[in-house]
């Protein structure tokens, strides 16, 4: 049977990217999207999907809005540099036919593990506001989810967001500390690795010959988020970032793992800031705090092997 997952989703060129990938892959079943602000605002975050959805030719695929702010203060604002205005490149698609559940993000998640106990994988590839406002909805369902596969933070490696924070994290920080301090499985798929998942110009041109829908809107898409990583950093190509955790999914074997308490930094220069417990001794901030999966190396090429492979197969 497939893996039930929730991708939890501010769309995005890479979201974008990931939603695609999971939707190609025979493995899982997507019950559905929840959307966030990160990348673009909440309201723009769910036409997004639902306009993904539409392109995949899977509207039977339901989407939930999520919350429009942090736990604890507003959205500072999306990255139209990173993802363009409409966090598709600047193509501005038309809007999508469908339209969004009547329950929140939150409430959905809790339906649906509620009704599958044991068998859902959250898959949050965003800021973890909706994750977290579930389990204080309804702190069971860290005993009904399968895994928590989250796209976020850095334990070893510098910020993207900030020196110190990765920028879902760095979004809302406090969600983020109650989701890793949750009695729950939890792997964290952060930059310490989607920085060595790099598609090169060749892998990119690729996509020209797979001719499907979801192929081609990548290519469309791709173009202005590639300008921002070739002049932000010194490589060609682009980093696969919202991907990866799919790929994990997919195939741990892919990555390798270490277990540490996360705490997260919540103030100052250190905000979104993800801090592993790495030595012998647990020092009181993380006392008591369950040990998290922490993705520390992978497979780079592997891993964008199977993400073309699922594409081109569409």
């Amino acid at each position: 049977m497939p893996r039930k997952i929730i991708i939890d989703t501010d769309p995005g060129v890479d979201d974008t990217m990931a939603i695609f990938f999971a939707l190609c892959s025979p493995e899982l079943e997507v019950a559905g999207l929840t959307t966030i602000f990160g990348n673009v605002h909440t309201e723009l975050a769910t036409t997004n999907a639902l306009r993904l959805l539409e392109i995949a030719g899977r509207t039977d695929i339901p989407v939930a809005a999520g919350a429009a702010d942090a736990l604890t203060g507003p959205f500072e604002g999306p990255v139209p540099f990173v993802h363009g205005a409409d966090g598709q490149g600047d193509i501005n698609l038309p809007e999508p036919a469908g339209t969004a559940l009547d329950i929140s993000a939150a409430q959905f998640i809790v339906e649906q593990l509620r009704a599958h106990p044991g068998e859902i994988t959250l898959a949050p590839i965003g800021p973890l506001t909706n994750i977290a406002l579930a389990l204080r909805l309804e702190p069971r369902i860290t005993e009904w989810v399968d895994e928590v596969v989250l796209m976020g933070g850095n334990a070893l490696a510098p910020g993207n967001a900030s020196p110190a924070g990765e920028a879902n994290i760095r979004n809302d920080p406090e969600a983020a500390d109650l989701v890793f301090g949750a009695d729950w499985p939890v792997t964290m798929v952060g930059l310490d690795v989607t920085l060595r998942v790099q598609m090169t110009p060749a892998d990119i041109a690729e996509y020209e010959r797979h001719g499907n829908p979801m192929s081609d809107h990548i290519l469309h898409i791709l173009p202005h988020y590639r300008r921002y990583f070739e002049a932000s950093y010194d490589s060609k190509g682009i980093f696969v970032h919202d991907s990866s955790a799919i790929a994990y999914i997919l195939d741990p074997s892919l990555f390798t793992l270490r277990r540490w308490p996360i705490r997260v930094g919540v103030q100052g220069l250190g905000r979104g800031k993800t801090w592993p417990a790495t030595g012998g001794h647990i020092l009181p901030p993380w006392e008591g705090r369950p040990a998290v999966n922490v993705c520390v190396d992978v497979e780079g090429e592997r891993a964008v092997a199977l993400m073309q492979q699922r594409l081109r197969e569409a």
